[in-house]
């Protein structure tokens, strides 16, 4: 899943007519948790820690896995083994040089039951790891693993040098941590910002700008005011800012706009351990109660689509013939009385021995969307008899004190995905145990023996089958109510140049970007 929450680099030649210098500032609404990328589960940590950090392998700009560490490798016939033929001269931040070491340290940790990393599962698929020489790594695999060359990115390739022996979850490497990357860490302020400087000795090249500046702005009205005013250079657009607000010519001829759709999708996600959540007609009455197209429409201003299910619709592995739930509030109340859930005391709330249909969402400060689509969901359940409450919580205190706790009815947020369709580690009913990332709690068998099905194999016209069923169980079950894929809206300033969209997105050659000496703003060394 977090594979495509990394910045991608992209192998190209330079030109004498791009300079150096200046610093790109990004304004983010939440701050990183952990900077250790088998440690995060939040798309922040994984952002940051993406241009700090080398996988193995990377997808390029057009969603193919080519090298990044490894400069090649061999998969044998039989698709068990993996060689990896690592870069020579590769320099960790510190300077020590990177080797195959450092890769067995990483697999070790990140398998070790001691770590608590929710990305476990895909390396314990290996039958042995084993250092062929210095540059020179290979896996053995129990039986064949479909995602298995794509789960080599930056989550294993850790310094054997500084970590060994150490307790990572209590050193302070997650919060001053040493890569291969483009850019070093240099300094973080907790939910103030997080600065990363360039890596002069980078194997591909010093990236072009001198820094990267985080900027943890929560408010996206306040953070819209600061990219106005100079203060960053970056951000997401909401919906409304890109639809109402950024069509002035003095905002076009400063900024440009970028449009996508996005590898992501947001949902409404219940607690099935709770009550409330276990039957499934409710669920699907829920989502028949809920207007998707309203939230599309009047939330993203058209900016997205509804969503069906965990994957976008422009890619290989979506099902376009899942079950689908219009509007239909009728509905809803037909599949609740089923339930059991009737208004017996004519309060206008529904009940059921004695116990009223009320509820908490729990969704991410500094998300427009989400709070308003929280607040259509509110008032459309409100007119079958529900009770919603809507409560705000800062993004890292959500994370680890109401998610990683499992301690919520219901909660509004999003998942980032990408071109590998394993969602292994979301739905597998072994990721329910904090700290996996099944915090709903969703079991059913079907799904656990399809997702390991998907994994074992190779041909895509029958991963495809193995996947549309995933996807019919999910929207039969509905364990989520899927809501929407929105565009992606990233805006930035003109002045950055080398920004070639392409199906990844844009930020995958970010080492790359770079501004004239006439118009650079931060003239720090």
């Amino acid at each position: 899943m977090i594979w495509c929450l990394i910045f991608y680099s992209l192998f190209c030649g330079r030109t004498p007519a791009q300079d150096y210098g200046d610093a790109l500032v990004i304004g983010t609404i939440g701050d990183a948790s952990t900077l250790i990328p088998m440690l995060a589960t939040d798309a922040a940590s994984h952002e940051v820690a993406g241009l700090i950090f080398n996988g193995l392998v990377k997808y390029d700009p057009y969603l193919n896995i080519v090298g990044d560490l490894a400069e090649r490798y061999e998969i044998s016939p039989d698709g068990r083994t993996i060689t990896f033929y690592l870069r020579k001269g590769v320099k960790w931040h510190d300077g020590v040089e990177f080797t195959a070491e450092d890769v067995m340290f990483g697999f070790r940790l990140i398998t070790d039951p001691k770590t608590p990393t929710a990305y476990a599962g895909d390396f314990l698929e290996v039958d042995k790891a084993e250092i062929v020489d210095r540059y020179t790594f290979r896996v053995h695999y129990k039986k064949p693993f479909a995602p298995a060359l794509s789960s080599w990115g930056n989550l294993v390739v850790l310094p054997k040098h500084l970590l060994k022996g150490q307790d990572i979850t209590k050193t302070d490497f997650g919060r001053h941590p040493i890569g291969t990357g483009p850019f070093r860490f240099k300094e973080w302020r907790a939910q103030e910002k997080i600065v990363l400087s360039a890596n002069p000795n980078y194997f591909d090249g010093r990236p072009y700008l001198n820094y990267i500046i985080y900027r943890v702005i929560p408010d996206p009205a306040t953070m819209f005011m600061e990219l106005k005013a100079g203060g960053i250079d970056w951000m997401g657009l909401t919906p409304l800012q890109y639809a109402r607000q950024t069509n002035s010519e003095e905002f076009l001829s400063r900024f440009r706009k970028y449009k996508y759709l996005a590898f992501s999708y947001t949902y409404l996600g219940y607690n099935l351990k709770h009550p409330l959540f276990r039957d499934k007609r409710v669920r699907q009455a829920l989502s028949y109660a809920i207007n998707k197209r309203e939230i599309v429409d009047g939330v993203l201003f058209g900016l997205g689509v509804p969503a069906t299910g965990p994957y976008k619709p422009d890619t290989w592995f979506y099902n376009p013939d899942v079950k689908r739930y219009p509007y239909d509030p009728q509905r809803a109340k037909r599949l609740l009385a089923e339930a059991g859930w009737r208004d017996t005391d004519g309060d206008g709330i529904l009940d059921k021995d004695g116990r009223p249909f009320e509820f908490t969402i729990l969704t991410n400060q500094g998300n427009l969307s989400r709070l308003l689509t929280a607040q259509i969901i509110q008032r459309r359940l409100s007119e079958i008899g529900i009770k919603v409450h809507i409560r705000t919580v800062e993004w890292t205190a959500l994370i680890h004190e109401f998610i990683d706790k499992r301690r919520f009815e219901a909660v509004i947020l999003g998942w980032t995905t990408g071109p590998e369709p394993d969602l292994y580690d979301i739905w597998h009913s072994s990721k329910i145990k904090p700290p996996g990332l099944n915090f709903v709690g969703y079991a059913n068998p079907e799904v656990d023996r399809l997702l390991e099905e998907g994994r074992r194999t190779f041909d895509r016209n029958k991963r495809k089958r193995i996947y549309d069923r995933f996807q019919e169980i999910l929207a039969e079950d509905q364990p989520y109510t899927f809501l929407y894929v929105p565009m992606a809206l990233p805006c930035i300033h003109k002045r950055f140049r080398g920004i070639k969209p392409a199906p990844i997105g844009i930020s995958y050659n970010l080492e790359r970007w770079w501004v004239p000496k006439a118009k650079q703003k931060y003239l720090l060394p």
